[in-house]
Protein backbone atom coordinates (compact mmCIF):
# COMPACT_ATOMS: atom_id res chain seq x y z
CA UNK A 1 0.00 0.00 0.00
CA UNK A 2 1.39 3.40 -0.94
CA UNK A 3 2.34 6.11 1.54
CA UNK A 4 -0.49 8.39 0.41
CA UNK A 5 -3.06 5.59 0.73
CA UNK A 6 -1.82 4.76 4.24
CA UNK A 7 -2.09 8.41 5.28
CA UNK A 8 -5.60 8.65 3.81
CA UNK A 9 -6.70 5.51 5.67
CA UNK A 10 -5.19 6.84 8.91
CA UNK A 11 -6.98 10.18 8.48
CA UNK A 12 -10.29 8.43 7.78
CA UNK A 13 -9.85 6.14 10.80
CA UNK A 14 -8.93 9.09 13.05
CA UNK A 15 -11.97 11.07 11.95
CA UNK A 16 -14.25 8.10 12.58
CA UNK A 17 -12.72 7.50 16.00
CA UNK A 18 -13.70 10.99 17.17
CA UNK A 19 -17.05 11.12 15.41
CA UNK A 20 -19.09 9.10 17.92
CA UNK A 21 -20.08 10.30 21.38
CA UNK A 22 -18.44 8.08 23.99
CA UNK A 23 -20.81 7.45 26.95
CA UNK A 24 -17.84 6.48 29.15
CA UNK A 25 -16.20 9.84 28.45
CA UNK A 26 -19.41 11.66 29.33
CA UNK A 27 -19.62 9.77 32.63
CA UNK A 28 -16.03 10.78 33.44
CA UNK A 29 -16.73 14.43 32.59
CA UNK A 30 -19.75 14.41 34.92
CA UNK A 31 -17.52 13.18 37.75
CA UNK A 32 -15.02 15.97 37.17
CA UNK A 33 -11.26 15.96 37.48
CA UNK A 34 -10.39 16.91 33.90
CA UNK A 35 -9.04 19.93 32.05
CA UNK A 36 -11.04 20.80 28.94
CA UNK A 37 -8.77 22.42 26.35
CA UNK A 38 -11.06 24.39 24.05
CA UNK A 39 -9.92 26.02 20.84
CA UNK A 40 -11.89 29.23 20.34
CA UNK A 41 -14.97 28.96 18.14
CA UNK A 42 -15.25 30.14 14.49
CA UNK A 43 -13.31 33.24 13.51
CA UNK A 44 -12.97 35.55 10.53
CA UNK A 45 -9.81 34.43 8.71
CA UNK A 46 -9.80 37.62 6.63
CA UNK A 47 -8.62 39.30 9.86
CA UNK A 48 -5.27 38.73 11.54
CA UNK A 49 -3.34 39.81 14.62
CA UNK A 50 -0.38 41.50 12.89
CA UNK A 51 -1.50 45.09 13.54
CA UNK A 52 -2.71 44.67 17.13
CA UNK A 53 -1.09 47.01 19.63
CA UNK A 54 -2.20 45.12 22.76
CA UNK A 55 -4.43 42.22 23.74
CA UNK A 56 -7.21 44.76 24.39
CA UNK A 57 -7.00 45.93 20.76
CA UNK A 58 -9.83 43.73 19.48
CA UNK A 59 -10.28 45.81 16.33
CA UNK A 60 -6.91 44.60 15.05
CA UNK A 61 -7.25 40.90 15.92
CA UNK A 62 -8.90 37.90 14.28
CA UNK A 63 -12.28 37.87 15.99
CA UNK A 64 -15.22 35.54 16.37
CA UNK A 65 -17.84 35.62 13.66
CA UNK A 66 -21.55 35.66 14.50
CA UNK A 67 -21.44 31.92 13.83
CA UNK A 68 -18.59 31.61 16.36
CA UNK A 69 -20.59 33.49 18.97
CA UNK A 70 -23.58 31.20 18.39
CA UNK A 71 -21.28 28.16 18.61
CA UNK A 72 -19.85 29.33 21.96
CA UNK A 73 -23.34 29.86 23.42
CA UNK A 74 -24.48 26.47 22.10
CA UNK A 75 -21.40 24.76 23.55
CA UNK A 76 -22.12 26.22 26.98
CA UNK A 77 -25.76 25.14 26.73
CA UNK A 78 -24.72 21.58 25.80
CA UNK A 79 -22.36 21.26 28.78
CA UNK A 80 -25.07 22.61 31.05
CA UNK A 81 -27.66 20.22 29.55
CA UNK A 82 -25.33 17.29 30.11
CA UNK A 83 -24.55 18.23 33.70
CA UNK A 84 -20.81 18.66 33.17
CA UNK A 85 -19.52 20.63 36.18
CA UNK A 86 -17.16 23.51 35.39
CA UNK A 87 -14.94 25.30 37.88
CA UNK A 88 -12.22 27.69 36.74
CA UNK A 89 -12.22 28.89 33.13
CA UNK A 90 -8.85 30.17 31.95
CA UNK A 91 -8.53 32.05 28.67
CA UNK A 92 -5.71 33.25 26.50
CA UNK A 93 -5.64 37.08 26.51
CA UNK A 94 -6.77 37.35 22.87
CA UNK A 95 -10.27 38.75 22.34
CA UNK A 96 -11.51 35.62 20.50
CA UNK A 97 -10.61 33.26 23.37
CA UNK A 98 -11.99 35.55 26.08
CA UNK A 99 -15.22 36.01 24.15
CA UNK A 100 -15.56 32.26 23.54
CA UNK A 101 -15.09 31.53 27.25
CA UNK A 102 -17.46 34.24 28.43
CA UNK A 103 -20.20 33.27 26.00
CA UNK A 104 -19.88 29.54 26.75
CA UNK A 105 -19.27 29.61 30.50
CA UNK A 106 -20.15 33.11 31.69
CA UNK A 107 -16.64 33.63 33.02
CA UNK A 108 -13.01 33.84 31.97
CA UNK A 109 -9.81 34.27 33.93
CA UNK A 110 -7.46 35.97 31.50
CA UNK A 111 -3.99 34.43 31.63
CA UNK A 112 -1.01 34.39 29.30
CA UNK A 113 -0.29 30.81 30.44
CA UNK A 114 -3.33 29.67 28.43
CA UNK A 115 -1.62 30.93 25.28
CA UNK A 116 1.89 29.72 25.92
CA UNK A 117 4.85 31.75 27.08
CA UNK A 118 6.98 34.33 25.36
CA UNK A 119 6.69 35.24 21.71
CA UNK A 120 10.11 33.70 20.97
CA UNK A 121 9.11 30.53 19.14
CA UNK A 122 12.63 29.10 19.49
CA UNK A 123 12.35 28.98 23.29
CA UNK A 124 11.99 25.28 24.26
CA UNK A 125 10.31 26.29 27.54
CA UNK A 126 7.69 28.45 25.80
CA UNK A 127 4.78 26.14 26.65
CA UNK A 128 5.90 25.12 30.17
CA UNK A 129 3.41 27.53 31.81
CA UNK A 130 0.60 26.00 29.71
CA UNK A 131 1.74 22.49 30.67
CA UNK A 132 1.60 23.54 34.34
CA UNK A 133 -1.95 24.84 33.85
CA UNK A 134 -2.91 21.58 32.12
CA UNK A 135 -1.47 19.61 35.04
CA UNK A 136 -3.40 21.57 37.69
CA UNK A 137 -6.01 19.34 39.30
CA UNK A 138 -9.49 20.95 39.29
CA UNK A 139 -11.55 21.27 42.47
CA UNK A 140 -13.17 17.99 43.55
CA UNK A 141 -16.07 17.05 41.29
CA UNK A 142 -15.34 19.83 38.78
CA UNK A 143 -13.53 20.35 35.48
CA UNK A 144 -11.37 23.30 34.52
CA UNK A 145 -11.46 24.85 31.05
CA UNK A 146 -8.63 26.42 29.05
CA UNK A 147 -9.89 28.53 26.13
CA UNK A 148 -6.93 28.82 23.80
CA UNK A 149 -5.69 28.33 20.25
CA UNK A 150 -4.70 25.60 17.82
CA UNK A 151 -0.94 26.19 17.88
CA UNK A 152 -0.41 25.75 21.65
CA UNK A 153 -2.42 22.51 21.54
CA UNK A 154 -0.35 21.23 18.62
CA UNK A 155 2.90 22.23 20.35
CA UNK A 156 2.03 20.34 23.54
CA UNK A 157 0.14 17.31 22.19
CA UNK A 158 1.15 17.04 18.53
CA UNK A 159 -1.08 16.49 15.51
CA UNK A 160 -3.80 16.75 14.53
CA UNK A 161 -4.74 20.36 15.26
CA UNK A 162 -7.99 21.04 17.08
CA UNK A 163 -10.68 22.50 14.85
CA UNK A 164 -12.24 25.79 15.89
CA UNK A 165 -14.64 25.00 18.74
CA UNK A 166 -13.24 21.51 19.28
CA UNK A 167 -12.44 20.43 22.82
CA UNK A 168 -9.75 18.03 24.04
CA UNK A 169 -10.33 16.29 27.36
CA UNK A 170 -7.03 16.21 29.26
CA UNK A 171 -6.23 13.97 32.22
CA UNK A 172 -4.14 16.37 34.34
CA UNK A 173 -2.05 13.88 36.35
CA UNK A 174 -0.38 12.61 33.16
CA UNK A 175 -1.23 15.59 30.89
CA UNK A 176 -2.61 13.29 28.20
CA UNK A 177 -5.61 13.69 25.92
CA UNK A 178 -8.24 11.06 26.75
CA UNK A 179 -10.83 12.28 24.25
CA UNK A 180 -11.72 14.96 21.74
CA UNK A 181 -15.18 16.37 21.12
CA UNK A 182 -16.07 18.42 18.06
CA UNK A 183 -18.84 21.00 18.19
CA UNK A 184 -21.19 18.84 16.15
CA UNK A 185 -20.65 15.83 18.45
CA UNK A 186 -22.17 17.32 21.62
CA UNK A 187 -25.77 16.74 20.52
CA UNK A 188 -25.14 12.97 20.34
CA UNK A 189 -24.44 12.82 24.09
CA UNK A 190 -27.35 11.92 26.39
Amino acid sequence: MGKVACLALFALYSAAAWAQADPALLAKLRQGGYVLFLRHTSTDFSQDDQRMTSFEDCANQRNLTDKGRDEARALGAQLKRLGIPIDTVYASPFCRTLETARLAFGQAERTAEARGGPANTNDPTRYDPLRKLLAARPAAGKNNVIASHGNPFYAVFGPPYLAEGEMAVVEPSAVVVVGRIRLEDWQAFH
